[in-house]
């Protein structure tokens, strides 16, 4: 693994870097949401706002990538550290979206950046690198809260938090600047190839969607289950979207040992159905340890799932086209994180929480049962852009 790390140390610090700003802000937003005199569904319209800038980003992210270059990382890792800065200076609710849209943008077009030069480079290597670098990005992510939330107490603003995270992502950019990147062959040298339809994209990104889709809903709505439905209090209830979180980042980094041995399908397929009975497990609990116990095997299913979804579609797509073959699955992917939190809340209006993430289990089990084949079934198809 540490031999892996140094292969990917470039698009590692990336991944650390995404990781540190989320995960500040995540803790940011009870303070946040004052600063800038936003209700609850002010603050969620804004954080829509942010979302569809992110998406953009993204679709956008290929071009960006071939305008930079090999310097792609390191730039947008500096446009990251600068727009994050603008939430901490916002005072009203339409500075604060278009802040974060700022900050989601940049992130975004980053995001797809890191995971299509880690694809490169488990192209060159030959070796899985995607579960230990979102792992990496897991485990930033709650050092940066934990530590937000002990900055918050000592009497931090946001902006004096955001500011002091400049400071070691300027230093993870010069990381992501002095790391080699090897040169790829330009479209027009290499030999032509059948058209990548959405057919084999679709089931991809879909995968990713509803990867994306469960860990969104189960970490905005886990606490509230195990508050509402098993009467725990504040700190037991705050333990779901903390056991998630943890097994999230140990599942990824044994799934990158377990990635080097088994098919991207074989994992996918496993850790979909572990998710799913995960959820299903913790929605129908009748005491707190069995559903923590479930929260723990969703968080260990699902967290490999985007991860191999991305590394497959990275190995079926010439170097020169990863970035925008990986672009399009996150951005269809990424609709997860619009469609989760809230089907969850229109489910439990009408039928309950267990009904919520009964339905997070029955979305997993398409996985292995449609969307794998269908992926598989296309698989050895010559691979170029769908436009």
């Amino acid at each position: 693994m540490l031999r892996d790390l140094y292969i990917s140390r470039g698009p590692a610090a990336a991944f650390v870097a995404v990781g540190l700003y989320w995960g500040a802000f995540a803790a940011l937003v009870p303070d946040l949401k004052p600063q800038v005199g936003l209700s609850d569904g002010g603050f969620g319209l804004a954080m829509l706002v942010s979302a569809t800038g992110a998406v953009m980003a993204m679709w956008l992210a290929p071009w960006v990538q071939r305008r930079l270059g090999a310097v792609d990382l390191p730039v947008l890792g500096v446009v990251m550290a600068a727009a994050f800065l603008l939430p901490g200076l916002s005072g009203t609710g339409t500075g604060f979206a278009l802040a974060m849209m700022a900050g989601a943008m940049a992130s975004g077009t980053l995001d797809v950046s890191m995971n299509a030069r880690l694809s490169l480079l488990e192209g060159q290597s030959r070796r899985p690198l995607m579960n230990l670098n979102h792992g990496l990005f897991s485990l930033s992510y709650a050092v940066a809260a934990l530590s937000t939330g002990l900055a918050r107490e000592a009497g931090w603003s946001p902006l004096a938090v955001f500011s002091a995270l400049a400071l070691p992502v300027l230093a993870l950019c010069v990381q992501m600047a002095r790391a080699p990147v090897r040169e790829t062959p330009r479209a027009e040298d290499t030999p032509e190839s059948a058209p990548l339809s959405w057919v084999l994209l679709g089931p991809l990104g879909l995968i990713v969607l509803l990867a994306f889709m469960a860990e969104q809903g189960t970490e905005g709505w886990s606490a509230l289950h195990l508050e509402r439905g098993l009467g725990a209090g504040a700190a037991m209830g705050a333990l779901g979207p903390a056991i998630l979180g943890l097994t999230m980042a140990v599942g990824r980094f044994g799934g990158q040992v377990v990635a080097q041995r088994v098919s991207e399908a074989a994992v996918i397929r496993l850790a979909a159905v572990l998710t799913a009975v995960g959820a299903v497990c913790a929605a129908w609990a009748p005491v707190l340890s069995v559903a923590y116990l479930g929260f723990a095997i969703l968080g260990f299913g699902v967290s490999v799932v985007a991860p191999m979804a991305f590394s497959w579609c990275g190995r079926l797509v010439a170097p020169e086209y990863k970035a925008l073959a990986i672009s399009r699955v996150a951005v269809l992917g990424y609709a997860g994180f619009f469609v989760g939190p809230p089907l969850m809340g229109g489910l439990s209006e009408a039928f309950g929480l267990a009904a919520s993430f009964s339905m997070v289990g029955g979305l997993m089990l398409v996985i292995p049962l449609v969307l794998v084949p269908l992926a598989m079934r296309f698989e050895g198809r010559a691979v170029r852009p769908a436009e």
